[in-house]
């Protein structure tokens, strides 16, 4: 039998989770980053606007729990995308982005990484145009 069968299912209470990797206009919390994955949640206050970054080789996927999500990313930034609770938010390896909250109530997500360096790198500025 596969020696991990045995490693028990465990609790991370809301209150153990410690503040993550800043970007300017957001606050994230980690409850784990293990070898390949890392978890938590981002909090966004109404009328905030992140600064641009991407998750390095983390594949990146968002549950939204409140508010209202806003993610623009591609050339320029000049694709929008907006959740709202009950959505999920796929984003890239790599990926430039910001997020907002467009809406009057502070926003939350949880979120799921998987991959492996650096969870968050800020930039300058959206991706550019190659074209």
């Amino acid at each position: 039998m596969d020696e991990r069968a045995a490693v028990p299912c465990r609790r991370i209470p809301d209150g153990a989770l410690e503040p993550a990797d800043p970007t300017p206009g957001m606050s994230r919390q980690m409850a784990e980053h293990s070898e390949g994955m890392w978890t938590g949640t981002v909090d966004t206050e109404p009328g905030a606007v992140t600064g641009w970054h991407h998750h390095g080789d983390h594949e990146t996927t968002l549950y939204i729990v409140s508010g209202t999500f806003r993610l623009e990313s591609g050339p320029g930034g000049a694709e929008v995308v907006e959740a709202r609770p009950g959505d999920f938010v796929r984003v890239p390896a790599g990926a430039v982005h910001r997020e907002s909250n467009p809406g009057r109530q502070p926003s939350r997500a949880v979120i799921v990484r998987c991959g492996s360096g650096a969870p968050t790198v800020n930039v300058d500025g959206p991706a550019v145009d190659r074209a």
